[in-house]
């Protein structure tokens, strides 16, 4: 209690005021997203009873066992006509949960209502999904808290960076769905300059080393759009399997390569802005350093952040396949079918990225070296 008190003490009004606004928002949010029921038109359930009912061991054709369960589940409506009432719902689970999953008393479910039938006056219906926004609100303000404990003013700078983008990709998708005629790509790419501008000014402010980064940031995903997009036409995009994109009704190569933009874009600004920010320090160090040892110094920075930066972006988009990975090899399907099915994008993605990081690195290099040139050149 006492080092509470003592940096309490220690803080500014200033900080006060904002430590207080964003803990304002954090109890209001967490009021709001327990008690927004009414705002839901679909009809939310709560449980408060299950009963568990019998259990079916199962065995398919590749002796694969599994085990389904039955919860007699009684749930109580928390909004629209018929709030207040009882709902009895049924769920089937398996032991793997592959498709489904086992339901607790506290959960929200999001339910259909048949209003033809009824269990004595109590109703019955089926249940669509779960509820997870207040989870979703949980962790979001466990990671806004971490990038304010440990970034500070960056941190809160990165949150807002972050909730502009996440608004101007909402309206980028929402202007493509909603106009004929404008290609996906072209979108894409006003949203990528507008990303790397806003994000980087916001972060890091307006000076030489963020407009060295910017110019780096577009220069190098634009340039691995250009070397992917040539791969693919002369390749006629032979290996690139298209059927998880099969339920699209849109062209699966404009909405792949628009993908592949946006996806390649983050690591290409983390890079960027390493290789800006680590020669700019080097610089303001030493003002009279010469060209050559910021050349070197920056390559040796680019080889070392670029084995890294290339794995990061390869498990990212690899480990969102391992389900399905698991789901085909644990039914017998051959390895190559199963690899060339699930992961030709993905890898198509990485590597993409990849490209984009190996020649960020000496457009990084380049770009702010002319930068410094022309800094040093003003004093």
């Amino acid at each position: 209690m006492k080092v509470i008190v003592k940096l309490f003490k220690k803080m500014t009004y200033k900080q006060i005021f904002w430590y207080s606004i964003i803990l304002l928002f954090f109890v209001s949010s967490v009021f709001f997203v327990y008690h927004n029921h009414s705002f839901y038109e679909r009809p939310i359930a709560e449980v408060i009873e299950i009963e568990l009912g019998d259990s079916t061991e199962l065995i398919d054709l590749h002796e694969n066992k599994d085990r389904l369960f039955t919860q007699r589940i009684i749930a109580e409506i928390k909004n629209g006509d018929h709030k207040g009432q009882l709902i009895h719902l049924t769920n089937e689970y398996s032991k793997s949960g592959a498709y489904d999953q086992e339901y607790h008393v506290g959960n929200e479910l999001f339910v259909l209502i048949d209003t033809k039938k009824k269990e004595n006056t109590d109703l019955i219906g089926d249940i669509m999904e779960v509820k997870r926004d207040k989870y979703i609100l949980l962790v979001a303000w466990v990671f806004i808290f971490t990038l304010l404990f440990v970034g500070k003013k960056q941190g809160l700078l990165s949150i807002i960076s972050l909730a502009v983008n996440a608004v101007l990709l909402s309206y980028a998708l929402d202007v493509y769905l909603n106009t004929s005629g404008i290609s996906l790509l072209w979108i894409c790419s006003i949203s990528v300059i507008l990303f790397t501008v806003l994000s980087l000014l916001l972060v890091n402010g307006f000076n030489e080393k963020t407009y060295a980064a910017i110019v780096a940031t577009l220069l190098g995903t634009f340039v691995s759009l250009f070397i992917t997009y040539l791969v693919m036409w002369l390749t006629a995009e032979k290996g690139l399997r298209y059927e998880e994109m099969q339920f699209l009704t849109r062209p699966y190569k404009e909405v792949f390569m628009a993908g592949l933009f946006i996806g390649s874009l983050g690591a290409v600004m983390d890079v960027a802005i390493t290789m800006s920010s680590s020669i700019f320090g080097l610089y303001e160090k030493d003002h009279n350093i010469p060209v050559k040892a910021l050349k070197t110094s920056g390559m040796e920075i680019g080889k070392d952040i670029m084995g890294t930066m290339t794995n990061i972006l390869f498990f990212a988009y690899i480990s969102g396949s391992i389900p399905m990975l698991i789901l085909y090899l644990k039914n017998n399907s051959p390895l190559i079918f199963t690899l060339s099915m699930n992961l030709s994008l993905e890898v198509a993605r990485a590597l993409a990225g990849g490209i984009g990081i190996v020649m960020t690195i000496p457009i990084g290099l380049y770009t702010t070296i002319f930068f410094v040139n022309r800094k040093r050149a003003r004093r």
